[in-house]
């Protein structure tokens, strides 16, 4: 028996504001990364998640550099997991063709609110936002309400229940958020390990962002000025390093940068009116 789901609630990746967690039944863990967009047997070392900081993953990279993102992967309880860091993909459904179940269970702290998503052989068949399990997705929105009604967060008519009280008995935002976990933990017997957000170590891929165009270039220019190597196996450009080669070898950097500042400032006088 696992740690189960609901101690999630609440919990990130190193990243200190996301969790990101995919889940397959029906395919390992390698196979698992190579739906999300990795290189098949393109695997580096295994890291903890605390390591994965020094891998300087580029969520957000604008100006059309590419943006980078990497899975810890493992299995768990008769499911695959994957742990996603950086760059954020969408590929519940990429995951769960040719039969494949897979739940995506996405936490960001400035987005909320936390969703958690089942799809089945391609198709995404429910799903909702914990706190908001009134609102229900998919193509069969309803699969999971009659577990929704037993375990006090909806009512009978489908409205939700009162956050605490005697309508309900749940005791605030977080009891609700793991009682919404539960229903999926349950249903479809999903765990996570808390040493996966601890000190285990688990093999990584990169998923997004792998430069092949650029890579050996920047890697030269890496190694002629002393920087540190990016990893060939993921062949990730890691964010900072990119942006020094740009500085160091685009000439128009210095006025890209300039333009995009004044973008980001506004023009407030915009002459005579």
């Amino acid at each position: 028996m696992g740690d189960g789901l609901q101690w999630v609630v609440g919990a990130t990746s190193s990243s200190g504001w996301m969790l990101d967690v995919y889940f397959a039944r029906g395919i390992g863990a390698d196979e698992l990364a190579v739906r999300m967009g990795a290189s098949r047997g393109a695997v580096a070392e295994p890291m903890t998640d605390a390591e994965i900081v020094g891998l300087d993953v580029d969520g957000y990279p604008g100006q059309g550099r590419p943006g980078s993102a990497v899975v810890r992967v493992g299995e768990d309880t008769g499911w695959a997991f994957a742990i996603s860091y950086g760059h954020h993909v969408d590929r519940l459904e990429e995951v769960s063709r040719e039969g494949v179940e897979a739940v995506h269970y996405h936490y960001n702290s400035e987005h909320p609110p936390t969703t958690v998503m089942y799809a089945r052989d391609g198709r995404t068949l429910c799903g909702y936002g914990l706190c908001e399990e009134y609102r229900r997705y998919g193509q069969e929105p309803d699969l999971l309400l009659p577990a929704l009604r037993s375990a006090g967060i909806l009512r009978p008519d489908g409205a939700p229940c009162r956050d605490s009280g005697t309508d309900s008995g749940i005791d605030g935002y977080a009891d609700r958020k793991r009682r919404g976990l539960a229903v999926f933990e349950e249903r479809f017997g999903l765990s996570l390990p808390r040493a996966a957000l601890a000190e285990e170590r688990l093999p990584v891929y990169a998923i997004a962002g792998s430069p092949a165009r650029d890579f050996e270039e920047i890697t030269a220019w890496a190694v002629a000025n002393g920087r540190p190597l990016p990893d060939g196996r993921l062949r990730l450009i890691p964010a900072g390093l990119r942006a020094e080669w740009e500085r160091a070898t685009d000439p128009s950097w210095a006025l890209r940068r300039t333009r995009s500042v004044g973008r980001g400032i506004g023009v407030v006088n915009q002459g005579p009116v």
